[in-house]
């Protein structure tokens, strides 16, 4: 029997799916819109418009976290869980990109390639207007114009052929990135259950978090970052890395590096796990775990990129986007307002005071890693757990950080953490950040605004949850997404 205020997963995916309609719905008023559409299906369509859309979408956004958090507490199994993913996700495939203007630049990106530009060089302001990404190229976010690719060559062919099937024709390119970003989301399902079976978690309770999570579904399958390709590949690696096919493991970790390249962080807990599993003398089972699966990734990227014909100019892009100021870098905040106080009482330029505490946060950043792999060699923490805690240690530490950054541990911490403390912690932030960026992919104030009100009001519901669970007067009662659900365990394990 259901205790009073609890509510059932069929209403929460109901309630879910009206919330990701009217984010769709809101999106095509409000959403980020194309400079130019000459299907004149994304177009402005007035003040009185748009301002509906800023209610639809918003209080669309609103439902789905509501949605999201009471889902957790309903108990649903792995197939409800998958049917509700699939409810959540269909209303904004066909919608506008939202909440970001980056899938501009991978398909402006993708016609570079097609047409022979070095992306590692140059900018999409180098394409034709009147040619195959010209429409995508204008509509790129103003800073990242003249902005050389920091992605790998693995991404960068699959938004060639983007570029290639649809001619870069603004609408059937940005649906081809969706169709991407949607095997990405397949991807990270698939790795969040088996990661969650390799490590005796709740697959249910992955899902919710990893996959079923708002910050996932508005940043993935609405905003189309290529984050979700690099997140799925890396659980993907790491699954078969623990049933002792590394190689392959450490070959998906290598495109995934070929994505973004934060997945390289993943070879160093994946070497941990390979050596672990060794045999022989401590050397040689070091040895094997330090080097052979950067061996084998680094085998995969000089093939790739060789295949690609885009050269290895990846290599030196891959600080372009820490010149961009995000006010969610701590180190960055910091280092600006030390650089201006210095500015103001010496005379000093901030510029170099900011870039050094930038990089101080990134050697504190890898120093904390290197202790985390020591513990995962020691045996004191789990690997694949480690590497969750691992990435969002570097996001946290990094010099530009956007929302959608906190996806690449929560998937892993989903399907491995054991601690409901870190589970509350994701689930708060998922919650408190698909507030921060507007529709049309700015950031205002009161986007900042909103998200530390919706953190105080998850602080205080899980208080007033953790106090009703502790009190003497009501019978004590499993959380559901700390454990495996009753219809899970009397389920065989081939079937959840």
């Amino acid at each position: 029997m259901r205790a009073k205020g609890e509510w059932s997963a069929g209403a929460c995916r109901r309630l879910g799916t009206a919330g990701s309609a009217a984010v769709a719905l809101g999106g095509w008023a409000v959403g980020t819109l194309p400079a130019r559409d000459p299907w004149g299906l994304w177009v402005p369509h007035g003040a009185a418009a748009g301002a509906v859309g800023h209610f639809l979408a918003y209080g669309g956004l609103t439902l789905l976290v509501v949605a999201w958090w009471q889902y957790g507490r309903a108990g649903a199994s792995v197939r409800h869980t998958l049917r509700t993913l699939v409810c959540w996700a269909a209303p904004l495939v066909l919608a506008p990109p939202l909440h970001s203007a980056d899938v501009y630049s991978y398909i402006a990106q993708g016609a570079m390639v097609l047409e022979g530009h070095d992306v590692y060089s140059a900018g999409p302001s180098v394409l034709d207007p009147a040619g195959p990404g010209g429409d995508a190229a204008a509509s790129v976010g103003g800073h990242w114009t003249d902005t050389p690719a920091p992605y790998g060559p693995f991404f960068l062919i699959l938004a060639r052929g983007v570029a290639w099937a649809t001619g870069g024709t603004i609408v059937p390119a940005v649906l081809g990135m969706r169709i991407i970003a949607l095997g990405a989301l397949a991807l990270i399902v698939w790795g969040l259950r088996h990661l969650a079976r390799e490590h005796g978690r709740s697959e249910s309770a992955a899902l919710r978090l990893g996959a079923l999570n708002p910050l996932l579904l508005l940043h993935v399958v609405g905003g189309m970052h290529n984050d979700g390709l690099m997140t799925g590949l890396m659980l993907a690696g790491a699954v078969l890395a623990l049933r002792g096919r590394w190689i392959t493991g450490a070959a998906l970790i290598g495109l995934a590096m070929m994505v973004k390249s934060p997945a390289a962080v993943a070879l160093l807990f994946v070497g941990v796990v390979v050596g672990r599993a060794a045999t022989g003398s401590v050397v040689r089972r070091a040895a094997k775990g330090l080097l052979a699966p950067g061996l084998v990734a680094g085998a995969i990227v000089a093939l790739v990129t060789l295949l690609g014909g885009t050269g290895f100019g990846w290599l030196g892009t891959q600080g372009v986007a820490g010149r961009i100021h995000t006010a969610l870098s701590a180190s960055s905040d910091l280092g600006l307002g030390l650089g201006e106080l210095l500015r103001l009482t010496v005379g000093t330029d901030p510029d170099p005071v900011k870039s050094a505490v930038q990089n101080l946060g990134l050697l504190v950043a890898l120093a904390l890693i290197a202790r985390l792999a020591w513990r995962s060699a020691a045996g004191r923490t789990e690997p694949v757990h480690a590497l969750g805690v691992a990435l969002v240690t570097l996001v946290a530490l990094s010099p530009m950080v956007q929302p959608w950054y906190l996806l690449w541990g929560t998937a892993v911490l989903a399907a491995t953490a054991y601690d409901g403390r870190i589970r509350n912690v994701v689930t708060v932030l998922s919650a408190a950040l698909v507030f921060e960026t507007q529709p049309s992919g700015s950031t205002p104030v009161y986007g900042f605004v909103l998200a530390g009100l919706t953190c105080v009001a998850g602080v205080w519901l899980l208080r007033r949850e953790a106090a009703v669970r502790e009190s003497p007067r009501v019978p004590s009662q499993r959380r559901p997404e700390d454990a495996v659900t009753d219809a899970e365990a009397d389920m065989p394990a081939a079937s959840r």
